[in-house]
């Protein structure tokens, strides 16, 4: 397979900056295997909106495959070049976008990061456009993926902050609450910790009353934005 023009470009620009030291170093983030190129996130983030200034014309959907074609490679840096793309067509976003991120999210996610970038960002915006699309993101929950049950929690990061769907949210931490997962555990341990921030008492009523059931890894992430007094009392025994 040829690859296209822009991804080429982008492959070249990310070679000319590579830094096998740093390609190797970045492993110690991830248990799975990764493949990285070693260039700095700074750097990556430049690159992609250097390459996307040519295709701001494109159509979206022309855009979107180009994403997929750098989702593929599986390199770090591509994905988040890929992630950049889709994240500066939001202002185009239509439902049907939906099912283009579910499938690279399903196929082409291999890692925390990976899954993290697509959901706090292309996908978190899609859904805040369309709320009609919360349930769908919910059923991820009951997934046998673990990147779908992270995803089912870190895409409401950003929602949660602000104070949307407190009970969806709590709905999905039930889900996940007795995955033996530790990506899993953090995944909703965040999103309760963001929902903490617009939403504290709530949010502690739901943490005391499942501190007996909930793995210690969400119990912790959950409580951190909380005042002192309260974590130190649901901390004790």
């Amino acid at each position: 397979v040829v690859a296209s023009p822009q991804v080429a470009e982008v492959k070249r620009l990310l070679r000319d900056q590579a830094d096998a030291e740093a390609a190797a170093s970045s492993q110690r983030f991830f248990k799975e295997p990764v493949s990285a190129y070693g260039v700095k996130s700074a750097a990556v983030k430049k690159i992609a909106g250097q390459v996307f200034a040519s295709l701001k014309k494109r159509p979206k959907a022309e855009v979107l495959t180009l994403c997929e074609e750098l989702w593929r490679s599986g390199y770090i840096e591509e994905v988040g070049v890929a992630c950049e793309w889709s994240y500066a067509l939001r202002k185009q976003y239509e439902p049907g976008d939906f099912e283009v991120f579910e499938r690279w999210l399903r196929e082409y996610v291999s890692n925390w990061a990976f899954c993290d970038t697509l959901c706090n960002h292309s996908i978190a915006a899609l859904v805040e456009m369309y709320p009609q699309l919360v349930p769908a993101v919910k059923a991820w929950a009951g997934s046998g993926n673990r990147w779908l049950k992270r995803g089912a929690a870190v895409t409401f990061i950003i929602p949660a902050r602000k104070g949307l769907w407190l009970d969806d949210l709590l709905e999905i931490a039930d889900q996940l609450w007795p995955d033996q997962d530790d990506l899993v555990q953090k995944g909703y341990g965040w999103m309760l910790k963001a929902a903490s921030e617009a939403h504290p008492e709530k949010v502690y009523e739901y943490v005391l009353a499942k501190k007996e059931i909930m793995p210690r890894t969400a119990f912790r992430y959950s409580l951190e934005k909380m005042p002192k007094e309260w974590r130190d009392k649901a901390m004790k025994k």
